[in-house]
């Protein structure tokens, strides 16, 4: 008796000859893709972490995958996670299978992909200058030509909501719409990448320009520059180094 070709739940129909070559290649390559991206989700992690931008157990990472996202687990040691720990979320919200809970922030990370289709990786943080001037409801001006660096000509403080909520997922998408840093009243900051190192690095400079911005403030009003000039640098930042738009 002979084998049955085995059907594609999707298309109904036997899976024959060059189809099923073609099924098996796309799946190994799309494992592939899928353990490159939690060793990076955990390797970011470890980066936030040891670096001093989010302590403890602070903070999250994700990177877009699939359908979905892939993001560090919910109460776990940054040291203990492995890339098996890393879960996976659906768009809709769900984690398939048996896997770890993930991150209790995953809601802002799943709405600030859909606010942010052109992104594929988010590091908030709770860095220490930047929760100063979350805190404090201060949004970050520009003082400095860097603050560009979010897209944007500032870095502003999004609303508060209770953390994990549904509403403070919403006021995150508000916020990154477009730009690609904000600070999260009496939170921390989020930042976004079109690589998980991308997004790293720009968590790392909101930090940087929040402890400059919080000294300029202790010696009295900042100096800011005019919008006009900002949108200079913003179209010289497209074509500036790294940052080139191709």
């Amino acid at each position: 008796m002979s084998k049955r070709a085995k059907v594609r739940p999707d298309k109904g129909k036997p899976e024959k000859g060059k189809d099923k070559k073609k099924s098996l290649k796309a799946r190994k390559a799309r494992d592939r893709e899928e353990l490159r991206l939690r060793k990076l989700v955990v390797e970011t992690a470890l980066a936030m972490s040891r670096s001093g931008l989010s302590p403890g157990r602070s903070g999250n990472v994700s990177a877009r995958f699939s359908d979905g996202m892939l993001i560090t687990p919910t109460g776990m040691s940054y040291e203990e996670i492995t890339p098996r720990d890393v879960v996976f979320v659906a768009t809709d919200g769900s984690v398939p299978g048996k896997q770890r809970k993930p991150s209790s922030e995953w809601q802002f990370h799943l709405a600030a992909y859909r606010a942010r289709p052109d992104m594929s990786a988010v590091v908030h943080t709770h860095s220490l200058h930047a929760v100063v001037l979350a805190c404090a409801g201060r949004s970050i001006p520009a003082f400095h030509y860097m603050v560009a660096v979010s897209g944007n000509i500032d870095i502003p403080v999004v609303p508060y909501a209770t953390f994990g909520s549904e509403k403070l997922a919403n006021n995150v998408a508000s916020g990154l719409a477009d730009r690609q840093a904000c600070l999260i009243a009496h939170h921390g900051s989020i930042a976004l990448g079109r690589t998980l190192p991308e997004a790293l690095e720009l968590a790392r400079e909101v930090e940087v320009l929040a402890e400059q911005y919080t000294k300029v403030l202790s010696i009295g009003p900042p100096a800011v520059l005019p919008e006009s000039e900002m949108q200079i640098v913003l179209e010289q930042f497209k074509s500036y180094g790294q940052r080139a738009q191709g």
